[in-house]
């Protein structure tokens, strides 16, 4: 709480950081903010291609019970994907590039990655938002989408905590930073983003299904395709894992944090 409290006490900071990496993540690109729709928009015609056309993955029936759309079914997943992994990955590069402010003037060092985090959340809304303007042309839409803010706050939550660790463990160890991004590509395929778990089920059993589902990552994808692609509500129990795993490593994550927090300065 007093951490919390603390930050809170540096919202305007925080603001400041956010409006700044808005400003300086597009300066001098002929397209600008269009790079944060023609990123995703590649990545989900690669998955498309592989997976859907070649490896002809199947995709469920939509909540309308027409729609069967992989490209859909695939982005549900992916706009989750996308906003963890960018979390993480940017909680590490505040931190690292914020070391010539902690000199100057005292703020709480977790600010750098809280303000990524808002900036990355601005993201995930153009995604998700494009996402159910599509759901809605082609008839695919429900009062479901109403309660995916919700998961993306919990989803949210997760990512700054792994975050927090990760970027002070990169501040003290370099390696963090080649092992996060070796562990970022076994999770994205360790996580029910570019296949089904029915096609897992099928195709290597349900013992492998239910060590899938350990994954905290799988809850937030599969809950993202209930919400936006299904139109089914995820069970108490899968709501409930998601707000345990998220505190639980919003909590451990912060404490990490803080113990080396003091020595920050000088390393960096």
């Amino acid at each position: 709480m007093k951490n919390v409290t603390e930050l809170w006490a540096y919202r305007n900071l925080i603001y400041n950081l956010a409006q700044r990496e808005l400003r300086s993540r597009y300066k001098k690109s002929v397209l600008g903010w269009l790079w944060s729709l023609i990123n995703p928009a590649a990545s989900l015609l690669v998955y498309s291609l592989v997976f859907g056309l070649f490896l002809k993955v199947e995709p469920p029936v939509a909540g309308n019970g027409t729609t069967k759309s992989f490209a859909l079914f695939l982005f549900c997943a992916l706009s989750m994907w996308n906003f963890f992994s960018q979390v993480v990955n940017g909680s590490m590069g505040a931190l690292a590039t914020s070391g010539s402010l902690l000199h100057k003037v005292y703020f709480p060092a977790a600010c750098p990655a809280v303000a990524n985090l808002l900036t990355t959340l601005i993201q995930v809304v153009i995604e998700v938002g494009i996402l159910v303007v599509v759901m809605i042309a082609i008839g695919n839409a429900s009062w479901t989408i109403l309660l995916l803010p919700f998961g993306v706050v919990l989803l949210g939550l997760f990512a700054l905590g792994i975050g927090l660790a990760v970027s002070m463990f990169n501040v003290f160890y370099r390696d963090i930073g080649y092992l996060v991004g070796i562990s970022m590509n076994i999770w994205f395929y360790a996580t029910p983003i570019v296949y089904t778990l029915a096609y897992v089920e099928t195709n290597a059993g349900s013992t492998w299904v239910r060590i899938i589902e350990l994954n905290p990552l799988t809850q937030f994808v599969e809950m993202s395709r209930d919400l936006l692609y299904l139109h089914t509500v995820p069970s108490p129990k899968a709501w409930g894992f998601m707000l345990v795993v998220s505190v639980v490593t919003l909590v451990v994550g912060s404490w990490i944090f803080e113990r080396k927090a003091r020595q920050l300065a000088e390393e960096l």
